[in-house]
């Protein structure tokens, strides 16, 4: 059972996603903040991570920075997923280590083909 964390500081976008991954199969953690993503990041390693650019604090690329600078994560599929959704975004999140770019809403039919296909499964 493929395993997701979703880091995003709104419960109803991590309660919609994790609806739809586990009715797909997937085993779903969730994290409200940075804090929050690294204490489950230390007991559990995600197959992929869906991380939200804009979290209070600490944003969201600065976690995808740190995340691929951790030698033990540097290779966890990180996926953008938030509302950003203009020209260049793609480009910016992909420049400071994020391995794919998913947008909300979400489109209930495909999110966790989409997921699943960051996994190579």
């Amino acid at each position: 059972m493929p395993s997701v964390l979703i880091v995003d500081d709104n419960e109803l976008n991590i309660d919609l996603a994790q609806y739809v991954l586990e009715a797909d199969g997937f085993s779903v953690e969730r994290a409200l903040n940075v804090d929050e993503a690294w204490a489950r990041l230390r007991t559990q390693r995600p197959d992929v991570a869906l991380v939200d650019i804009q979290l209070p604090g600490i944003d969201g690329l600065s976690l995808v920075r740190a995340i691929k600078a951790t030698p033990d994560l540097a290779d966890l599929p990180v996926i953008a997923f938030t509302a950003f959704a203009m020209p260049g975004d793609e480009q910016r999140f992909r420049a400071a280590g994020c391995d794919g770019y998913l947008t909300k809403p979400i489109d209930v039919h495909s999110f966790a083909a989409t997921v699943r296909a960051f996994l190579g499964t």
